[in-house]
């Protein structure tokens, strides 16, 4: 049996799902990763500064108008749409199926896609809230503001409710996801290097029968996967839509 045949049986018997993603399965829908020739922290920015050092919390409370310049222009991706991956994955969503995702990106594409148990380590660019008051606002807020976003209502600095450096995860969010991860008899694991700790040191608490990889470059992970696809998860999609998955 080829291992895409493989593959889309084992979809096709699990019950408890979990898909963990990570950048490369944006990239379809126009969005670079971080770490390849032409992702986020190879290009040049034009500012003096690495991208690695203004998307730190420290810069944001010094510079918060720099780091609006950067955001704004390397980060957020307002037009982009879910991609044949992202559908794939919400689709699974049927017959009675448990399927949580849980992500490192930041772009809510698969809540977009349809996934409706979805686990944001790293927060989402959709999510701002006011640092003084705490109202909650959509992206507009960040993106008609020119220059340094503030509350209407406070005054304060808006902030997006994403993960920086030099902040800590959302443990409600972390320990939704572990949860998932342990009680899954699949984990699907997408477009991700996992060199990004803690979120890659997730996967040791999966205790299920099939670990899948599916990345165009090879992970350290690899030697324990069930299946291994160095592939564009696209092409992966597709083939499994053509089996009947």
């Amino acid at each position: 049996m080829k291992d895409i045949e493989r593959l889309a049986a084992i979809l096709k018997a699990s019950r408890r799902l979990v898909v963990f993603t990570g950048a490369g399965i944006s990239v379809p829908s126009g969005i670079p990763d971080f770490r390849s020739a032409d992702g986020l922290y190879n290009r040049d920015s034009g500012l003096k500064y690495r991208p690695e050092q203004i998307i730190s919390r420290s810069f944001f409370d010094r510079d918060p108008a720099l780091f609006y310049e950067f955001y704004r222009s390397a980060m957020i991706y307002p037009d982009a749409k879910p991609n044949k991956a992202h559908r794939f994955f919400a689709s699974l969503e049927k017959d009675g199926r448990d399927v949580a995702v849980v992500t490192q990106n930041i772009d809510g594409l698969h809540q977009a896609a349809g996934s409706s148990r979805v686990f944001e380590l790293h927060g989402a660019v959709t999510r701002n809230l006011c640092m003084r008051c705490g109202a909650k606002y959509g992206l507009d807020a960040v993106l008609t503001e020119e220059k340094v976003p503030h509350c209407p209502r406070c005054g304060g600095v808006i902030k997006p409710d994403v993960v920086l450096y030099e902040e800590p995860l959302d443990m409600d969010v972390v320990g939704g996801a572990v949860d998932a991860i342990e009680r899954a008899d699949t984990l699907v694991v997408v477009g991700t290097s996992l060199v990004v700790y803690p979120a890659a040191s997730y996967l040791r608490y999966f205790r299920g029968g099939n670990l899948i990889l599916i990345n165009k470059s090879e992970t350290d992970y690899d030697v324990r996967a069930d299946l291994a696809f160095h592939r564009d998860v696209v092409d992966v999609v597709r083939e499994l839509e053509e089996l009947g998955v």
